[in-house]
């Protein structure tokens, strides 16, 4: 699903013009952009959570000539499914072979 598709979705489900579902739907992700951005948790029950997770630099091996090379530090975005999707895409693995 795209944005666009979720714009048009929840103006269908909530019977609101498009633009105020499009005000609804950016702010959201912008409250949830600036919550990882000051490194908050954010927890939607049912759905799941986001945090940032930190890794340290380390030393890799380039796969393809095999020398060793520094990775700096990172952050990254992690997601964590919430236990009720996670049975709920489990039910689409219920299918006869």
């Amino acid at each position: 699903m795209t944005k666009t598709e979720l714009v048009d979705e929840i103006a269908d489900r909530l019977d609101v013009p498009k633009h105020v579902a499009r005000e609804v739907v950016d702010g959201f992700f912008d409250a949830m952009k600036h919550a990882l951005m000051d490194e908050r948790r954010i927890e939607l029950r049912g759905f799941g959570s986001f945090t940032i997770r930190h890794y340290d630099a380390r030393e890799a091996r380039n796969p393809r000539t095999g020398e060793i090379v520094e990775v700096d530090p990172k952050r990254s975005v992690h997601f964590n499914v919430g236990k009720e999707l996670k049975q709920r895409a489990d039910t689409l693995n219920d299918y006869d072979d």
